[in-house]
C-alpha cells in the first residue's frame, strides 16, 4: 500500500462516519451516566425527619411514608407512661435532612415491663453490698425493713409485699424491699424450742402410777413410858 492509498482511507465516508458514531455513543453513555447518578441518588434533593417521638408505631409509619421514607424497628424498650408500640427513639432525629426512601430507625415502646435476674444477695451480704449491686443492676429500692437478726445483714426481699429468692424475674419498674436485721439477735444465736411430752404426762396418770415415799417408823407411843414410870413407883 503506498502513502496515497493509505491517506485516501483518511477521506473516506464511512471512516468518519463509524468515528462520529463512536463519538456520539460515548458522549451519550457519559451524559447518561451523569444524570443516571443524580437521578439514582436523587441528587440535590433533601426530605426534613419529621418528628415522630411518642407517637404510635401506626401513625408513625403513616407520617413517614406520605414523605417518601421508610420506617423499621430497630430495638424495644420500656416507659410506663407511653402505651405499648409508641416511637421511644428515632434515628436520624427530627429535622435532620435525608433523601427520598432513607430509613428511619426507631426504637419502640414493649408491651410488658422487661425484666432483670434477682442476684444471690439474700443472707449472703450486708445491706451495704446489696444495695450497691442491685442499685448498678437497675433495680428500684424502697426503704428498708428491720427484722430481728444480726444488725445489716440482709434476711429477706419482698416485692408488693411477696418474697422473692435468688433467680427470679423482676420487673424493672418494681420496688424492692430489703429485709436488714436490727441488731437484736447475732446471726450464730440458734432458738430451739422444745414440745413438752404432754403424752407421757398423762399415760403416768392415767396408769395410776404413785411416788414412791420413804416410810419412817412410828416412835414408840408415850404412854408405855408413863405406864413403866409407874410401875416403878409401885415397886418402891
Amino acid at each position: 500500500m503506498t502513502i496515497s492509498e493509505f491517506l485516501g482511507k483518511f477521506k473516506s465516508t464511512y471512516l468518519w462516519g463509524n468515528l462520529a458514531a463512536m463519538a456520539l455513543v460515548v458522549v451519550a453513555l457519559a451524559l447518561g451516566f451523569r444524570f443516571g447518578i443524580d437521578l439514582y441518588t436523587h441528587h440535590g434533593e433533601s426530605i426534613p425527619i419529621p418528628n415522630i417521638l411518642h407517637k404510635r408505631y401506626a401513625d408513625a409509619e403513616q407520617i413517614v411514608n406520605s414523605l417518601g421514607l421508610e420506617i423499621e424497628v430497630s430495638d424495644t424498650g420500656y416507659v410506663r407512661s407511653l402505651p405499648p408500640g409508641a416511637i421511644l427513639e428515632q434515628t436520624p432525629g427530627p429535622g435532620e435532612r435525608v433523601k427520598s426512601g432513607h430509613i428511619i430507625y426507631v426504637t419502640i415502646n414493649a408491651t410488658h415491663s422487661p425484666t432483670i435476674t434477682l442476684p444471690d444477695v439474700i443472707d449472703n451480704s450486708s445491706l451495704r453490698e446489696a444495695m450497691a449491686k442491685l442499685t448498678a443492676m437497675g433495680f428500684k429500692l424502697g426503704k428498708p425493713q428491720s427484722v430481728p437478726g444480726e444488725k445489716d445483714w440482709v434476711y429477706g426481699i419482698t416485692v408488693n409485699g411477696r418474697h422473692v429468692v435468688a433467680g427470679d424475674k423482676i420487673p424493672i419498674d418494681a420496688t424492692l424491699i430489703i429485709q436488714v436485721g436490727d441488731g437484736q439477735l447475732d446471726q450464730s444465736d440458734d432458738i430451739n424450742y422444745i414440745d413438752p411430752d404432754i403424752e407421757n404426762d398423762n399415760t403416768d396418770d392415767e396408769s395410776g402410777d404413785v411416788d414412791n415415799f420413804q416410810e419412817i417408823p412410828t416412835p414408840p407411843d408415850q404412854p408405855e413410858n408413863n405406864n413403866t414410870e409407874e410401875n416403878t413407883n409401885t415397886g418402891e
